[in-house]
């Protein structure tokens, strides 16, 4: 079974005051949703494998300590693109793939409309990314495409999550870990995850 991570941090515990109030407007929200990123990352990486290379230092030759594998991130849009940049600044190397679901309003279901990925995709360390893992269908569906294409070292990472969705996801992929900053109570009848913070993809982009 794939771990369930809670990433309890101060400065993000304060970021997600920011986020989770109605009162805060598009830019801010956006910026502490990218800043979580960020954080969320540099814990998630602690066990990225390392591999030796030699390199000259401005005295000597010296064995120095790089990724094992190339990192590629994939956002399922539109809310994932909110976190990318937070992430890319701290592994300014990874590449970016993208995954276009639709949910369907009646069922909840997720539907494909989009999916492009870099070459490399199958040998690489891939971060999924979508900030609220809700009923966890987005999110299975996504990276159901990715082990369609051969991609085996998956890792999700979300900023608010429930019970419902983590269920669902780790039944339907129970050997990809988790990792979120917040698990919060439930799903009410529409899908949203309660008490949250709204509409992501609506309060990054200024849509509603």
């Amino acid at each position: 079974m794939g771990r369930l991570k809670i990433l309890n941090h101060p400065l993000i515990e304060h970021k997600m005051a920011k986020i989770r109030d109605k009162k805060t407007g598009t830019k801010d929200f956006r910026e502490a949703v990218s800043e979580i990123g960020l954080l969320l990352t540099y814990e998630i990486s602690r066990d990225f494998k390392t591999v030796p290379k030699t390199v000259e230092t401005p005295l000597m030759e010296t064995t120095a300590y790089v990724l094992e594998k190339p990192v590629v991130i994939v956002p399922i849009l539109r809310a994932g693109l909110g976190m990318v940049d937070g992430i890319h600044r701290i592994i300014p190397q990874a590449k970016i793939g993208h995954v276009g679901l639709y949910r369907d309003e009646e069922t909840l279901q997720p539907h494909e409309y989009f999916a492009k990925f870099p070459a490399e995709i199958k040998e690489s360390t891939v971060l999924v990314v979508d900030p609220m893992l809700a009923t966890g269908g987005s999110a299975a569906a996504c990276i159901t495409l990715l082990k369609r294409r051969g991609v085996t070292d998956i890792r999700f990472v979300g900023i608010v999550g429930c019970p419902e969705g983590v269920k669902f996801l780790q039944k339907e992929h129970p050997d990809v870990d988790i990792y979120l900053a917040a698990m919060d109570e439930g799903l009410n009848e529409r899908g949203y995850i309660y008490p949250g913070l709204g509409d992501c993809g609506d309060r990054l982009f200024g849509t509603k």
